[in-house]
Order: C-alpha cells, then structure tokens, then sequence
C-alpha cells in the first residue's frame, strides 16, 4: 500500500528541507506520495478547511510544521494571537488525523516551550515544570498544549501521535525578512545589507545569549528517522549537543565572516535579549540514533549565507 505522507507548513524552512531531501536521489522513497501544503492551500486554524484538505488528500501519516510564528519582538507584541491560532490550527490537524485514521503524526514543537527558571540541561521530561519566558508564552503554551494532546490521543484512542523538540532552525528558505525574522536569517540579511551600504552590522543585544542551532537540512533527515522509527508518544528532543552550545556574538560574527563581511560589528545594548539561554539535552536522540552526524557550523552558515545571497531580491520572504 502507497504511503500518503502530507507535510504542513510545507513550504517554510523545515517543509522545505524535507522536500529536497525526499526528491533527491539520496531521499527517494519507494512506494510514498508526499504532499507539501501551506496557508495558501487550506487555513488550518479553519476547522472546515482543515478537513477538506485531509478528505482530499486522505493521508496515512502527517508531519506537522504549520504555525503562526515570528522573532521576539513579534511574539511580545501579539501573545494573545500566537496562542489562539496556533491552539486552533493544532486542533484542527490532530482532530482530522484522529478522524480519518491517520498512521502516524509527528508535531513540531519548539524549545521555548519549556520553563524559563528552570535548571540546565532541559530534557523532555521538564517541559511542564513551570511556566515558558513571558516573551513568548502564547507560542508556547500552545506548543506545549499540542504535546498534551498528543499523550491524550495516544492514552483514549491509541493514535500514534507524537512531537519533535528541535533548537534554533536555520538554513536555505528560511524567512530572512527583518520584520519577523528569527535570529541567524535577521543577522544574516541585516550583515549583507551592511556590506552593500558601507554601514556598522549592529546586533540587536549583548551578543550574550547562548542558543543550540540545528540546520534545517539535518533537521529533515532526523524527520524522516522520527516518522519511521520513533514510536513513542512522548516528545523528542532533536538537536546538536550542549558542547555545541554558541553565543549570538558568535554566530554574528561567523555570518560576517561567511560574507567577507570587513566593516564594524557592532552590539546595541539598548534592545532586549531575551532568554539567556536554553540549553537542551540531546541524550535521547545519541541513546536511539548514536550514529547521527550533524552538518558543522561554519559549513551550514556558509550554505545559508550563500543561498540567501543568490535569491536576494528573488523571494517574496526576503
């Protein structure tokens, strides 16, 4: 039997990862149809819309990336939104999939779900453990709502229904626009924008706060592990290990460099930081995948900067 595999959000940083890597020769997979949707093709916060996408597509398996996301400073502005959309849109996909029989679901969560005064390492055993940075808890609570569901699902009806805790994404095809953009795509275009008009890179913050990134292009492989070979309702943690741990100072720093960036960097105290840092463990992912390697640094901030720079004017999300 065909595996019909729908990927929402599919068009973001993630989807997009995924895509390539299924479509490529090394990503070919025997016997899978694999549909990749977004906002434009149904509005999953609409309940009605969401299950005449599943009614049309009839999918055995769904990898859940759709939500309503922005940086910081967009996530302090609307709070109240970033938690009833993504509420909704969370729903609406496992309500659907509960519905039509789906095999398998694995959600998208994120590290800011877990509490901010909190000790470090962070696992998945702790995400509950108090409540996320009020920067954030809108996105978050949500986040940590569909991990609930998730175990609910699992314990009333036995759906195979399960979440992924990913760090920092960055990578090709990410959002780069500096209205709404996450840390390493905003550093990234802000720094070309320097180069080209001669100015300071100015780094909103101290440069300080430490942050574990995961490049996109990794994070779609351990996906695809997830979707085949995790099998528990209870969240995993996908992420490059606390040693890898780097500081916001750093990345800008490694951005100016992968763009011959020469002028001055700079660090404007004035705005906020956020967070400190968030370390997270990645002891269950080694304990199950120990042969799992991750792309260096420097190499997927090359990668990135240089597709950024080659679609520079090309991308309505740039």
């Amino acid at each position: 039997m065909t595996e019909r595999i729908l990927v929402t959000g599919g068009r973001g940083l993630v989807g997009m990862a995924i895509k390539e890597l299924v479509e490529g020769a090394a990503g070919a997979h025997v016997g899978e149809e694999w549909f990749f949707v977004s906002s434009r093709d149904a509005d999953l916060s609409d309940a009605a819309a969401t299950k005449a996408l599943f009614e049309r597509i009839r999918p055995t398996h769904v990898i859940h990336l759709a939500a309503m996301v922005g940086g910081l400073f967009r996530n302090l502005k609307y709070n109240v939104e970033f938690f009833r959309v993504n509420t909704q849109i969370n729903d609406n996909v496992l309500a659907c999939a509960k519905e039509l029989g789906v095999k398998k679901v694995v959600s998208c969560l994120s590290t800011c779900i877990f509490p901010d005064k909190t000790s470090y390492p962070i696992d998945e055993s702790m995400i509950h453990n108090g409540p996320p940075h009020p920067s954030n808890e809108g996105y978050a609570t949500a986040k940590r709502n569909l991990d609930v569901l998730n175990r609910l699902y699992n314990a009333e009806y036995g759906c195979q229904f399960t979440s992924v805790v990913p760090t920092n994404v960055y990578g090709p095809h990410d959002n780069y626009n500096l209205d709404d953009s996450h840390v390493i795509p905003g550093l990234i275009h802000k720094c070309l924008l320097a180069q080209r008009n001669g100015t300071d890179f100015v780094i909103w913050g101290s440069g300080k706060p430490l942050r574990q990134f995961i490049y996109s292009r990794d994070l779609a492989k351990l996906f695809l592990w997830t979707l085949r070979h995790y099998h528990s309702p209870e969240p995993i943690i996908l992420s490059v290990g606390e040693q890898d741990e780097v500081s916001i100072g750093d990345v800008a720093l490694a951005i100016a460099k992968a763009m011959n960036f020469t002028g001055n960097v700079v660090f404007d105290t004035t705005k906020s930081d956020g967070q400190f840092k968030k370390t997270a463990s990645n002891a269950k992912l080694r304990r199950l995948y120990p042969d799992f390697v991750f792309t260096p640094m420097d190499v997927a901030i090359r990668e990135s900067v240089d597709w950024f720079v080659a679609h520079y004017g090309k991308d309505a999300r740039i």
